[in-house]
């Protein structure tokens, strides 16, 4: 009766996917007009910027995805801050359609660092002497639909 449990293992690997580790990779704050920023009066302009990066880091399934996020805020076209990070993540994915890999680099794994790069971000504005900053959550598989559909129109 074993041979058969056994059998069956090996015949049909079980999918993988978890998170190993959470790391900043790159982390950087520029406010290269203050302190005469802080006598301004009025709301500042904020643009959030985000992109995804995915690679293989070895032949076990281990996978490396970085998030970055880049927060820029001007005053009547003067730089008030720059914020980044580059918050990336260790996965450990294996027995997963090659069709799905990804979307699980372009959706989920950002997904899951968003948190991580949100607070970096904050911690970041707030220790510049800025307002703190809380970014909306990032609805992650409508961008990468829209970044799709932008390559296939490219494509064509």
């Amino acid at each position: 009766m074993s041979e058969n449990n056994n059998g069956a293992e090996a015949g049909a690997e079980q999918p993988v996917f978890g998170l190993e580790r959470v790391y900043v990779k790159d982390l950087s704050f520029e406010s290269p007009n203050v302190p005469e920023m802080f006598t301004k009066q009025g709301q500042p302009e904020v643009n959030v910027e985000l992109g995804t990066e995915g690679r293989v880091v070895s032949e076990q399934g281990h996978v490396e995805v970085v998030l970055t996020v880049t927060v820029r805020s001007t005053f009547e076209g003067t730089t008030v801050f720059i914020a980044e990070v580059q918050q990336a993540g260790l996965f450990r994915i294996s027995a997963i359609p090659e069709d799905q890999m990804e979307q699980l680099m372009g959706i989920n794994c950002p997904t899951i660092l968003f948190p991580y790069a949100r607070e970096a971000i904050s911690g970041l504005v707030t220790r510049g002497g800025f307002q703190q900053i809380l970014l909306d959550p990032v609805n992650f598989q409508a961008l990468y639909e829209q970044s799709r559909q932008q390559a296939e129109t490219q494509e064509h």
